[in-house]
């Protein structure tokens, strides 16, 4: 364990983080990936010799297979090693470590997701996930009674709630859009948000991956054609960062949020919220702030006390995931949903909802078994395989979603195809008798 001295000695006079990896762990990952030089994201992504070696850096069960990663993802061994130190750390003498040492380390944080993100780091709050982001911004802009929001069917529920909660309280109108999913078609989402704008039209809201199904929209026309009619432009990026390779700009949006514990794999209850700058004066802070409507972004921090250890272990997931490399990274994710996806959508009576395309989608897709509810597939993959996945329902979309990770093999993809053949065959025969 290291000493509290050497953890001040390293943290630094300015008291800066210190290094993420140990040595071990940098070194570790620095001689895998020599063995990736001269490769193509896509050569690497089908390297089982350098995805095993990532695999061992998970504690993951080696009984129960987590295909529900979409959910919530664990943390590499060096993340949870980083947030017990700086957790026991705090304990030595609470208010102190956390308020006068771990605190200063904030600023060093934001930039390294600043340069995570593509982004500014005056433009980036840290907070604990993505709904508390986007409630933030629903709740914090200026609207008044008649201003319309398009939003659709098949965003969060989180996100709907809070829009219905505005909606209720004061008047503002809230325009629905019904998506059809899978699409892999630009033209058909940014012409269903068109043809909703009207004069009266304020804010639309785009859910870049949407959860259910893996599907990506291309938020940066929509947010182009939104803004040529001076309409604001919301991103929930809860699914994409760390997932998709792109910088938070790229997207053209006003306002976003995502959550770090998903794709980031950084500690539970982690997240991140970015306005463009010239934008943070129009939001109003959530929570108590001296100048709730000023342009410092800092003043959506103000959360009270919260866990410091786990904000600060946030470093180490942006280390090992630039240690990975976001191209490489999501070349291995869409690798891994088309290996299962493709070897299901030749099973009778199996549906994948979800785009081919790595344009059109990345780790999450969602499978059906014609016969079965999604809930009775869930409970068929854990009874019969201990396959961890969740169900479901919500507007016209129905299913069991699947997603894996950077640290799933594929014999635990094999293990799934294997199940779900199973499972479509057993309900062919009960069809039949």
């Amino acid at each position: 364990m290291t000493s509290r001295r050497n953890f001040l000695a390293q943290a630094g006079t300015a008291l800066a983080l210190p290094a993420f990896l140990n040595r071990a762990q940098a070194e570790g990952l620095e001689t895998a990936n020599r063995t990736l030089a001269g490769l193509t994201p896509q050569q690497a992504a089908t390297d089982e010799d350098y995805w095993s070696w990532i695999k061992n850096e998970y504690t993951v069960s080696p009984n129960l297979l987590n295909l529900n990663n979409g959910g919530v993802s664990p943390q590499p061994k060096a993340v949870q090693d980083a947030h017990i130190r700086f957790y026991q750390y705090c304990n030595e003498a609470p208010s102190y470590y956390m308020w006068r040492i771990l605190d200063q380390g904030r600023e060093a944080l934001r930039q390294k997701l600043a340069v995570l993100a593509g982004c500014e780091a005056d433009e980036l709050a840290i907070n604990r996930n993505s709904t508390e982001g986007l409630n933030t911004i629903i709740f914090g802009l200026n609207l008044k009674a008649g201003d319309e929001v398009i939003l659709t069917k098949q965003d969060y529920p989180n996100m709907i709630n809070a829009w219905k909660q505005r909606e209720k309280r004061e008047g503002i109108k809230l325009v629905w859009l019904n998506l059809e999913l899978p699409q892999e078609n630009d033209d058909y989402f940014v012409e269903k948000f068109v043809s909703a704008f009207t004069p009266r039209t304020k804010v639309v809201h785009i859910t870049h991956i949407i959860n259910w199904v893996g599907q990506v929209q291309p938020a940066r026309k929509i947010a182009d054609a939104a803004h040529q009619r001076g309409i604001e432009v919301v991103v929930d990026g809860a699914h994409s960062f760390a997932h998709l390779a792109y910088n938070i700009p790229d997207l053209g949006c006003d306002y976003y949020a995502t959550s770090l514990h998903k794709w980031l794999c950084a500690p539970f209850g982690s997240g991140l919220m970015y306005v463009k700058k010239d934008k943070i004066k129009n939001v109003w802070a959530l929570l108590s702030s001296n100048e709730p409507d000023g342009t410092d972004i800092r003043k959506f921090e103000s959360l009270g006390t919260r866990s410091f250890a786990s904000e600060m272990a946030i470093g180490t997931a942006v280390d090992f995931h630039n240690g990975i490399g976001s191209d490489r990274k999501f070349a291995r994710l869409h690798y891994l949903q088309r290996y299962w996806t493709d070897k299901a959508r030749d099973m009778p009576g199996v549906t994948i909802h979800t785009p081919k395309s790595p344009k059109y989608g990345g780790a999450i897709a969602l499978v059906s078994v014609a016969g079965m509810t999604p809930a009775e597939v869930d409970r068929e993959l854990f009874a019969k395989s201990k396959i961890h996945t969740t169900s479901i329902v919500w507007e016209n979309i129905s299913g069991v979603r699947i997603t894996p990770n950077v640290y799933t093999s594929l014999k635990d993809l094999d293990r799934l195809v294997g199940t779900l053949s199973d499972i479509a065959g057993a309900a062919r025969k009960k069809e039949k008798s």
